[in-house]
């Protein structure tokens, strides 16, 4: 269903967005993450790779979808449908008018999600800047792993957590909790890193208690298209 891609397209590439190198407080830290985010936007633009896709209403899945994700020439990641298992509508004009209805409702507000999460995948120079200098930021644990943790970094009372791999900064998880139209979301990603250094954010969910709306987002079988 349209509604899917709408939302997980913005969610597929959260490690891959390009940023300017910054001069703020922690500088430094910030230079390497942006540094880092930079490489890995290159280097993402090699692959193509498959996404699953699953929307659950009340606990029952409503749709799911399974795509091919490549790069097209403008630089944006096409999406190719292999797999789509919609609910279908109900008979009955009255019946299927009404979920019609209800069907291009979610679809409106799952748009408008989409593009209010975009801003947490901090796609810019000026977002990192002011997540890193707002941050509590506390030495790495013994593992190297760096906790980042902001607040208010979009929205008034939102929160970022971010585990960074301290030596090669790279993100190993991202938790978000914010509110849009009023609701309460959450978002949880796990990354991943290749053998290449490709770091993608494997598994996504998004919960919006309020509508009973739960993403379930995969990300797999990464291929290198230069090799």
């Amino acid at each position: 269903m349209k509604k899917l891609l709408l939302l997980t397209t913005a969610l597929t590439i959260l490690s891959g967005s390009p940023a300017i190198i910054a001069q703020v407080q922690n500088e430094g830290l910030a230079n390497l993450i942006i540094a880092a985010r930079q490489k890995n936007a290159a280097l993402m633009k090699q692959y193509s790779w498959n996404c699953r896709s699953e929307l659950s209403e009340n606990g029952t899945p409503k749709d799911t979808r399974i795509d091919t994700v490549t790069w097209g020439p403008d630089g944006q990641p096409q999406h190719t449908l292999l797999n789509d298992q919609g609910n279908p509508l109900p008979r009955g004009f009255l019946r299927r008018r009404v979920a019609e209805k209800e069907r291009e409702e979610m679809e409106t507000y799952l748009k408008s999600l989409r593009s209010f999460l975009h801003q947490y995948t901090l796609p810019t120079a000026g977002q990192v800047i002011n997540l890193i200098s707002s941050a509590t930021i506390p030495a790495p644990g013994p593992d190297g792993a760096l906790q980042i943790t902001g607040a208010s970094v979009v929205v008034p009372g939102d929160t970022v957590a971010l585990t960074i791999n301290a030596p090669t900064r790279q993100t190993r998880r991202m938790t978000i909790m914010t509110f849009f139209k009023g609701d309460e979301v959450t978002v949880t990603v796990t990354f991943k890193t290749l053998a290449s250094g490709l770091n993608y954010a494997a598994y996504i969910q998004v919960n919006v208690p309020d509508k009973n709306l739960t993403l379930l987002i995969q990300n797999y079988d990464y291929v290198n298209q230069n090799n």
